[in-house]
């Protein structure tokens, strides 16, 4: 009888200790949020207890982008949506966050004339018109900047 009380609270204890290292080894994700959405395409993770960031386009994370993970560990994503989670010695949940396509044109002076910069963060194709006739097509990568010679612009997402 003295053998089974013992072998219950050692039962009881190994229990106790597994809790506490299984809740002691899963990796602590505090940012970005789950369902994180925002235009800017930089994203600071912020994550304890964990060795790799696994990013992906896809649930299954069949073909992940790996990182280590550092203190404040910031990433560039292109417009899209992602899933991505932290692994250490046990990995955490799978969340998810979203880069939204920003297309802004902005009207500059250059020289004697005027241009116009992308400012989104997304790569433009523009059509340029004289009036209403088309005379240039232009690809407008994010920060490039095409001068107008007072033709008409217009652009769109590539």
């Amino acid at each position: 009888e003295n053998i089974m009380k013992f072998d219950l609270v050692l039962v009881g204890i190994s229990l106790v200790a597994l809790i506490f290292v299984v809740g002691y080894a899963s990796p602590l994700v505090i940012a970005p949020l789950d369902e994180y959405e925002s235009s800017d395409g930089n994203v600071l993770f912020v994550i304890e207890k964990a060795d790799v960031l696994m990013i992906d386009d896809n649930a299954e994370f069949s073909s992940p982008d790996e990182y280590d993970v550092g203190e404040g560990l910031k990433i560039s994503l292109e417009p899209g949506e992602y899933y991505w989670k932290a692994v250490g010695v046990l990995g955490s949940e799978v969340r998810t966050l979203k880069i939204n396509s920003v297309v802004d044109l902005e009207l500059i002076k250059v020289g004697d004339g005027f241009g116009v910069v992308n400012r989104g963060n997304v790569g433009l194709n523009v059509d340029v018109y004289d009036g209403d006739e088309l005379v240039d097509k232009v690809k407008l990568g994010v920060g490039d900047v095409t001068e107008t010679d007072g033709d008409k612009i217009v652009g769109g997402a590539e």
